[in-house]
């Protein structure tokens, strides 16, 4: 299977063909944004970060949307070509003073290769509907604090009925190394429920980047503290390389 440069190339098409790049934009009406990132990683790591694909992944993160609603699919790849998972993000937020609420849902697929009883390789899809609710708090213009609350429900055999992910956040960006080059810390407590097992973990991401560059690097580290979930791996990590864009662009 190839990568999906056809999915990505019909969203660019339907995107241009209703709005166009405007140098000024018009201040009474939202502009409209189309956002996104590239990573290539050599361990795709999961939204719950002690699962990892345990492979080399591409994923493709993208935003796009008016005003306080976008939607913002995420599209996860072995570097195979090989789907992995699918998450479909509708996103509305919510901003007052240094508080930013979002709320968001999303229904998932998540592909896992099987063995036939003939031998033969297939793709079984497992599929997921979740909420999520994320309250953060801007403490000075580089540092906020915040949680996260994710549940997931599946709906098929062999997926966990119903998941609970709920993390302690913080966030510290723009960390000057150079006049150039910085950093962003982002360190995370978070607890983790799958039916009757749950467990505590720790994880980090940390990544350097440069001024007014689209490419970063950034690595994810998480550790279990305590946990009954067999399926959590004591230490993942990974290493991403990453293309970023944005652009703003209003009706005509």
């Amino acid at each position: 299977m190839q990568f999906p440069g056809n999915i990505v190339a019909l969203i660019l098409f339907s995107t241009f063909s209703q709005f166009s790049f405007s140098q000024k934009v018009d201040s009474t009406k939202p502009p409209f944004h189309f956002a996104g990132a590239v990573l290539i990683t050599n361990n795709g790591i999961s939204l719950i970060p002690t699962f990892s694909l345990n492979k080399p992944a591409v994923l493709f993160n993208l935003s796009m949307g008016k005003g306080r609603l976008s939607f913002e699919p995420d599209l996860r790849f072995s570097l195979e070509g090989k789907p992995w998972t699918f998450l479909f993000w509708w996103r509305y937020r919510i901003r007052k003073d240094k508080l930013l609420v979002s709320l968001g849902a999303h229904p998932a697929m998540n592909f896992k290769t099987e063995v036939s009883s003939d031998g033969n390789e297939m793709i079984v899809t497992r599929r997921f509907l979740a909420g999520e609710l994320s309250p953060n708090y801007l403490i000075t213009r580089n540092v906020s604090l915040g949680m996260y609350y994710l549940y997931s429900h599946g709906f098929d055999k062999g997926a966990p009925a119903n998941t609970h992910f709920l993390t302690l956040n913080s966030n510290i960006s723009n960390i000057r190394l150079t006049r150039q080059f910085f950093m962003r810390v982002s360190p995370q407590f978070y607890y983790l429920k799958q039916d009757s097992h749950d467990g505590f973990y720790f994880t980090a991401t940390v990544t350097l980047a440069k001024r007014n560059f689209p490419i970063s690097i950034s690595s994810i580290m998480n550790k279990t503290i305590e946990t009954e979930i067999a399926a959590s791996k004591d230490f993942v990590w990974n290493i991403s390389l990453i293309y970023s864009f944005s652009k703003n662009y209003v009706e005509k």
